[in-house]
């Protein structure tokens, strides 16, 4: 395969740490663009060697000027939109989180234009979906968000849709449902990893959501979302997709976590009453398949290696 250039927005975030390791692993030359400057998750899942072959480049996605500058600078042809703020900070700050998950992603398609570039995926997410959607939503149901942060998502749909219509644009924006694995440490959906993360460290944790959903392990989805931006709109415009897969109870997730650490054993939990504002299934035509067990298992070693001081 021929070197190609990458730049990862979000870069040290769950998704973008898991792009940045696979595509150093495969070779490329990998720009991350990220407004923060804590490579914890990245330094927890990449090797030092794999950490300095990424060029980290301090930056704002509502800052247009300074993203084109990078993109250009670097000769970057493929890009991976993982920048935002999520649920609970864009709740907190509705005009930033606006400004970031908004205008920002405006600026990424607008930066990706410019430089005429033809790989581009972006992070869309479930919340552009209310579980009076249903409890399971096909790939072209008509979302009605309830926070702030599933509107800006589903104003980005829009924004990608014009882009392709007006400008040629093409892009894929990937729909999550709830993302696990090593680096997931923040969000409203944290709650399964920082259980994982509770059992390791032999403490106590209640997840604070139950019911059913979609869990989607960290590593395979940055795969679909590097594989997205090889081929954006699947060759033909806009498209957007779910990541969808098996459906499956809070329960389980605790189930997966004592039979992976049994001295777990009675201490993680669940809010049984407190249902996501999602719905818990979202058709897809290529759904993500690791198993639940297997995702859980192997975060839980790999959080436990470092516990050890073991590296990656």
């Amino acid at each position: 395969m021929s070197e190609e250039r990458w730049l990862v927005t979000g870069a040290l975030g769950c998704i973008g740490t898991w792009c940045c390791r696979r595509l150093v692993r495969e070779g490329h030359a990998v720009t991350g663009f990220d407004l923060g400057e804590d490579r914890r998750r990245a330094e927890l899942v990449m090797t030092p060697d794999e950490l300095a072959a990424v060029e980290y480049v301090r930056g704002d996605i509502a800052d247009l000027s300074a993203l084109e500058r990078t993109i250009a600078d670097r000769y970057i042809d493929h890009v991976v939109h993982l920048a935002a703020m999520l649920v609970p900070l864009a709740a907190a700050d509705p005009p930033r989180g606006a400004l970031v998950n908004v205008v920002g992603t405006v600026n990424v398609f607008e930066a990706v234009k410019r430089r005429g570039l033809s790989g581009l995926a972006y992070a869309s997410s479930a919340a552009v979906y209310d579980r009076a959607d249903g409890i399971s939503v096909a790939e072209d149901a008509d979302g009605h968000p309830v926070t702030h942060y599933g509107v800006h998502k589903l104003a980005n749909e829009g924004t990608a849709r014009i882009y392709w219509q007006d400008a040629g644009v093409p892009s894929t924006g990937l729909r999550p449902h709830i993302i696990y694995g090593p680096g997931r440490d923040h969000g409203m959906t944290a709650g399964p990893t920082l259980a994982m993360a509770a059992a390791v460290h032999g403490e106590a944790y209640e997840i604070p959501f139950g019911g059913r959903a979609q869990f989607q392990y960290a590593p395979e989805a940055a795969a679909v979302f590097v594989e997205a931006a090889r081929s954006p709109g699947d060759g033909d415009g806009a498209t957007v997709r779910n990541l969808g897969g098996p459906s499956e109870h809070v329960a389980d997730v605790i189930a997966a976590i004592e039979a992976a650490a049994p001295e777990a054993a009675g201490t993680i939990t669940y809010k049984e009453e407190m249902l996501l504002a999602l719905p818990e299934e979202m058709d897809a035509e290529r759904p993500v398949s690791t198993p639940l067990a297997q995702g859980v298992r192997e975060t839980i070693d790999l959080l436990s290696a470092a516990a050890a001081g073991v590296g990656t």
